[in-house]
Order: structure tokens, then sequence, then C-alpha cells
């Protein structure tokens, strides 16, 4: 079993990249955000923590940037019906703690943005996670999913694309809160990029 992965990324492709380690390349599939991490590299060095998946007729590696996502990964994966592709596909849609705050809150909306998963496997997924989830989750954290939703929708509103809105807002200090604010600071962060 392939735990972890350190080498250089020798390919990107949309979903996936080919890491060489060891005189060998493998193919790795990644969540947007890992991707976008790997491409801003210039080394072309990449750290991945690696899910394994076995099959008849394949062998597929997923890829994290950290065990946090791994983590999360497997727990959606050990829903019944939500399998390694529709996992990558949830961490595709926000960040693992946006995404723990929607179980934690039963906001099924986040959930239902994936292609191929509606609002009875988002109540699964919500049902059967809940529990799993180490407590963390707070009315603060719930109050900051919703100032954050409230921020990309202003910046979309705006012109913006979700995308460049979320990692605009991702690259903004926690300490600064309310939506107005973090809007504030998110375009300063989308005027630097240009």
């Amino acid at each position: 079993m392939i735990a972890h992965l350190y080498g250089t990324i020798i390919f990107a492709g949309d979903r996936y990249v080919v890491l060489e380690t060891g005189g060998v390349g493998y193919k790795v599939r990644v969540t947007v955000d890992t991707l976008q991490a790997i491409k801003k590299n210039d080394d072309k060095k990449a750290s991945l923590w690696i899910y394994t998946v076995v099959r008849e007729d394949a062998l597929d590696l997923y890829g994290f940037q950290n065990q946090t996502e791994l983590e999360f990964f497997e727990m959606l994966i050990s829903v019944s019906g939500i399998g390694p592709k529709g996992a990558l596909g949830i961490l595709n849609v926000a960040p693992v703690e946006h995404l723990k705050e929607a179980v934690a809150m039963g906001d099924t909306g986040a959930l239902t943005k994936v292609s191929g998963i509606g609002s009875k496997s988002a109540q699964k997924i919500i049902l059967e996670l809940r529990d799993k989830l180490d407590g963390h989750e707070s009315i603060t954290g719930s109050t900051m999913l919703g100032d954050e939703r409230d921020a990309i929708e202003g910046l979309v509103a705006l012109g913006y694309a979700e995308r460049n809105a979320r990692d605009a807002l991702k690259k903004v200090s926690t300490e600064i809160k309310g939506t107005s604010a973090r809007i504030k600071s998110a375009l300063k962060q989308l005027g630097s990029n240009n």
C-alpha cells in the first residue's frame, strides 16, 4: 500500500499529475486545490499523501496536500454509495474545514454542487459523517462558513470566477472577520494577482 510519495511532477493534467520518484512515474488523481498548489511550485517537487484503490482491473492513486484532506476523503468514501471519484468531487467544491462545517450544520447545499450528489445523497453523507467528526466544529465556525459563503457570492457578483474568489479568500487572514472586511481583503489579493 502506497501511503506517501515525494518526487518531481513531470506532467500535470486537468485532474491528475504524474509524479516521478525513484525512476517510476505515478499517475495520481488530485483535487483542484492540490493541482493549483503544485503548479505554483517552481521546482516542480511535490509531496503527496496517498490513498490507494486496488480493483480487479485498476490501481488508482489519490493524492492530497495534507493528512486532513486525506482523512476527510477516507470519511467520505466510508459512506455507502460514495466512491473515490465522488469523494474527490466533493473535496473540489470547498476546503475541508468548510465541508466539515457544512456537515456539522446539516447544510446539504455545499454537497449538492457536486455532479452526481443529489439531496438524498447529501443528507446521507451528513447523517453518516456528523458523528464521525471530531467535534471541533462550533458556532464560531458556522458563522465563519456563512461569512465565507457570503464573501464568495459578493466577489462573484463583482464579476470574479468562483474559483478565483475562493482562492483569494483562502489567502485572507482568519483574523479578519465579517463579510465586507473579507471581501475588501480578497479584492486586494485579486488586484495584486493582476
